[in-house]
């Protein structure tokens, strides 16, 4: 007859979920307030063609917070994907590989919107 208990799996100190709620919150409403600026800044244009949005890129004022909102904008994501998969695929692998395919698309298409942009404002200032 065996005394000892199962062995459990230990879980993430309680500091690292504290500090994961609140860059997500932190991420939330940064992304919230850019947002807000974007749909502000793009309704106070007179057109919204291609050579109105690259000039208005051209300004550091414009294409800074834009750059800004992309960066929110995909880690809010990847965090908030990561989070579901996390909580809900059980197995080991499962887990990993959707984790690796958010990080990676996540990654990919954060990197293509800020090249993007940098076109476009290094565009319309040349």
């Amino acid at each position: 007859m065996s005394t000892q208990a199962p062995a459990i799996p230990a879980a993430a100190p309680a500091h690292d979920a504290a500090h994961h709620w609140g860059l997500e919150r932190m991420l939330s409403v940064g992304t919230l307030l850019l947002f807000v600026w974007f749909f502000v800044s793009l309704w106070r244009l007179p057109g919204l063609d291609l050579q109105t949005v690259s000039e208005w890129l051209k300004h550091p004022l414009a294409a800074g917070p834009m750059l800004l909102l992309i960066v929110t904008a995909f880690l809010h994501l990847k965090h908030g994907l990561v989070v579901v998969v996390e909580d809900y695929v059980h197995t080991v692998g499962g887990r990993f590989a959707w984790v690796f395919v958010i990080n990676a698309l996540s990654l990919a298409g954060g990197t293509l919107a800020l090249l993007a942009v940098l076109k476009l404002a290094v565009a319309a200032s040349a």
